[in-house]
């Protein structure tokens, strides 16, 4: 509740809007003003994670809370608060970060207090993150096989039973501030062979592509500024991004606003395949300058897009299915790849964009083939062979 508040104070404060969505309030706006809030973001994320790099505790993240190190509570907070600020503000990159981090800070101080094993604790660390994303999201299935799937990777009544419920009652809660509608508007489709056809054979394809934008976040992250150098490359960052977002607004903020340009499909061709590549740049330059947060909805949204194009060639191949249709299942497929989760891919996905049980198929058939990809690449890396 806290995180969404905040997000959303920060956003129609620095653009202006009172109703509406992110891309409605950013197409609201003066241009110049994407430029000013950029740069402002890189300035307080610059100051703020330099401060908090070189004079706070050592940084520990969910999943090594989940290991069993204990995250400090100053430093935690004001990371979270950091990512918030800049996300508010429109950079790309993802929020559900922040809530995670928050929700196992809190769970473990409560495992802690309460005189829990080291197994117990584990449980309700995992447990507390992915109520965090399941919350913020209002997507409490997609937050509790968050919580199995990726951080315990263990499926019993030990692990199962507390994810459900921890989830469940953390969307409960939420919902006092956080819509329970979708984050995605989309039609119901229908299962037709081209559908199934398109889905056997753009899962690869997804796979590869998400593949190499992991590994495109990951060399940013692994270059990215040490010490008093990110005060320099953030905001110069950021202000480039701002200057791309003067002709293409979309590529600002979480990914959203290019997820539901996509599921729309009502620009052209060119213009939606530029937004996916400058999305791409915006977020790795983000993570490269040195900025915290996710790649989740990001992801997403690049996977929507990059469905939508391969889905408008196939389209001249064999007609009949609804351009949104490719979009979601190229998301559905890109993220399963990104995260490495297939089952939390496809439960967020649907619940995301409250699509019925008819697009099961063709996104399972996808996201299987773009898993497999992912799959035998780590493989060959791991063998020396790649």
């Amino acid at each position: 509740m806290l995180v969404a508040i905040c997000l959303h104070l920060i956003q129609h404060f620095a653009y202006g809007y009172t109703e509406g969505t992110f891309l409605d309030g950013l197409l609201q706006a003066p241009p110049v003003t994407r430029l000013v809030a950029l740069t402002l973001a890189g300035v307080i994320g610059a100051v703020g994670w330099w401060a908090l790099r070189r004079w706070g505790a050592p940084f520990v993240s969910v999943e090594q809370s989940v290991g069993g190190r204990r995250m400090p509570p100053f430093v935690t907070v004001i990371n979270a608060g950091l990512q918030v600020m800049i996300v508010g503000l429109g950079a790309s990159i993802g929020r559900e970060v922040a809530p995670r981090e928050l929700g196992a800070l809190v769970s473990g101080w409560l495992s802690e207090k309460a005189g829990l094993t080291a197994r117990e604790r584990r449980i309700l660390v995992a447990c507390g993150a992915g109520a965090g994303l399941a919350a913020v999201y209002s997507v409490p299935l997609g937050g509790a096989i968050f919580t199995v799937e990726i951080l315990l990777a263990e499926v019993s009544f030990a692990t199962v039973l507390p994810a459900l419920a921890t989830s469940a009652t953390a969307t409960l809660v939420g919902h006092l501030v956080v819509p329970a509608t979708p984050l995605y508007s989309l039609p119901q489709f229908t299962l037709s062979p081209s559908m199934v056809v398109w889905s056997i054979i753009v899962g690869p394809i997804m796979g590869f592509a998400a593949i190499g934008f992991v590994r495109l976040a990951q060399f940013a992250q692994a270059h990215r500024p040490a010490s008093w150098g990110i005060l320099i490359v953030m905001p110069l960052t950021f202000a480039a991004v701002g200057v791309l977002s003067l002709a293409f607004p979309a590529i600002l903020g979480n990914g959203r606003a290019l997820g539901q340009i996509a599921f729309d499909v009502a620009i052209p061709v060119g213009l939606l395949a530029a937004l996916l590549v400058f999305k791409v740049v915006a977020t790795v330059g983000t993570i490269g300058s040195g900025a915290a947060g996710g790649t989740l909805t990001p992801s997403l949204a690049i996977g929507a897009a990059a469905g939508a194009l391969a889905g408008a060639a196939w389209s001249a191949l064999w007609p009949g299915v609804p351009p949104a249709a490719f979009a979601l299942i190229g998301a559905a497929a890109f993220l399963a790849s990104s995260m490495r989760a297939p089952l939390t891919a496809l439960v967020l996905v649907i619940e995301f964009t409250n699509e019925g049980p008819s697009m099961l198929v063709p996104m399972m058939l996808a996201i299987a083939g773009s898993v497999m990809v992912g799959y035998v690449l780590g493989r060959r890396r791991l063998t020396g062979v790649d």
